[in-house]
């Protein structure tokens, strides 16, 4: 298994990166993943940061990913759609051909350009799948949108433009067509309910990670159960005799926590045995991190993509405190992890924080009232959206968070495979 945390794994060695910088610096990428009605995964799509001028460093950066794997360890194999200009896709497209799991984002305006439609249409011919985002257009008053509905095995409704009337009538006519429906921009959740009745493959949104509006928040025993384990995690200060004492009783919660500290993925030079070697190895404050996310992906009825959401984020939270003086990783990574708690839990974030009664600086970063980690989660909220281009942070800013954004998904991944008892895809 390669490093996980090596942001180089990226970029191949040798090849340029963003912005015509080392390949020491990774390319700046969003996954952002479309959920089937059962709300497992049905595809990522992959969304790169450029700048203008940077197309032809962008289209390298992307090639190389893809030709040493490392786009395909980002998206675990599953399918994945590339979200990158038509225009970029290389004369010889052989290097998307023998990635049957990939395929490209088209945008309208492709269809008035007669040379690229030819080449697309080539590409189609030979196997290369294709969505078309239809967003902000009307399929029905662009006659030039045909050639590409015949060609694209996947269109993407806006639902954030279209009428509830109209979205409807656009997905029944494209499954008629036996043109596959993916509803994108579902950002609330009466929206979400709406497209559960439309013939749609998949649902994109931000929806995922809002929570759902409750009359009255109702938390089943197990959740109650979980709560007042985390309380007893940040009250009772425990050492590690105490902390192994804390979940002795929990034989699942014991197990998966020692399968994943003793994976491959952190090389320990011996296995450890209990929670309290574990505890004494890691230290007491990280093996409690470690017991709360463990819990939080026990919550099997939850979509895993938004469970790999929050360890996203907490690892990403721990990583930007661990460069700043006086920054409490720790307690950083607490914030990240928590951040979605209110919408794993079903119930909203004031009463959950009554059960857990966390550290003035961690409540007060997951109900917006501010303190030290209020402007790590904005960072990270703002990397999720899209939000932090040049007009908004240095190159560098960006690169570095890219970096970490990469690690955070690789080790989420990694530590989800290990909760969940399934295996991580290597290669």
């Amino acid at each position: 298994m390669s490093n996980l945390n090596a942001s180089t794994d990226a970029l191949p060695a040798g090849s340029p990166g963003f912005h015509g910088v080392p390949t020491s610096v990774p390319l700046p990428v969003l996954r952002v993943p479309m959920l089937d009605r059962e709300r497992q995964l049905f595809a990522y799509e992959i969304v790169f940061h450029r700048e203008p001028g940077d197309e032809q460093t962008l289209l390298q950066c992307v090639l190389s990913t893809i030709t040493d794997g490392a786009l395909t360890r980002l998206v675990r194999g599953n399918r994945a759609f590339l979200n990158m200009p038509a225009e970029l896709l290389p004369e010889d497209s052989d290097v998307l051909l023998h990635q049957p799991r990939l395929g490209v984002v088209l945008q309208p305006h492709v269809a008035t350009d007669a040379p690229l439609m030819r080449r697309l249409q080539q590409m189609a011919q030979r196997g290369c799948q294709f969505m078309l985002d239809a967003t902000g257009v009307d399929l029905e008053s662009s006659l030039s949108l045909e050639a590409l509905l015949q060609m694209v095995q996947l269109v993407r409704l806006d639902a954030s433009y279209l009428t509830p009337q109209r979205l409807k009538e656009h997905a029944e006519h494209l499954h008629l067509r036996g043109i596959q429906v993916v509803a994108g921009h579902v950002n609330d959740h009466p929206t979400y309910e709406r497209c559960l009745e439309l013939p749609l493959e998949a649902i994109q949104g931000r929806y995922l990670l809002i929570p759902q509006p409750v009359a009255v928040p109702v938390l089943t025993a197990n959740r109650l159960s979980m709560l007042r384990l985390m309380r007893v995690l940040q009250e009772s200060n425990p050492g590690p005799v105490e902390l192994g004492n804390i979940i002795r009783d929990d034989a699942v919660l014991s197990y998966k926590l020692l399968s994943c500290v003793n994976s491959a993925y952190f090389a320990l030079p011996r296995q450890l045995k209990s929670v309290q070697q574990a505890a004494i190895f890691f230290g007491v404050t990280r093996m409690r991190n470690w017991i709360d996310t463990m819990s939080m992906c026990g919550m099997d009825d939850r979509p895993p993509e938004l469970l790999r959401a929050a360890l996203i984020r907490a690892h990403m939270c721990e990583k930007l405190a661990s460069g700043m003086p006086n920054g409490h990783p720790e307690m950083a990574f607490t914030v990240g992890l928590f951040s979605l708690l209110d919408t794993l839990m079903c119930a909203p974030m004031e009463f959950l924080l009554t059960h857990l009664r966390l550290v003035p600086e961690i409540s007060d970063a997951l109900t917006g009232r501010g303190g030290p980690f209020a402007p790590l989660l904005k960072q990270i909220l703002a990397w999720e959206a899209g939000e932090l281009t040049s007009e908004h942070a240095m190159p560098q800013r960006i690169q570095r968070m890219a970096t970490i954004y990469l690690g955070a998904t690789q080790w989420a991944d990694q530590v989800y495979a290990s909760a969940s008892g399934k295996q991580q895809a290597t290669a």
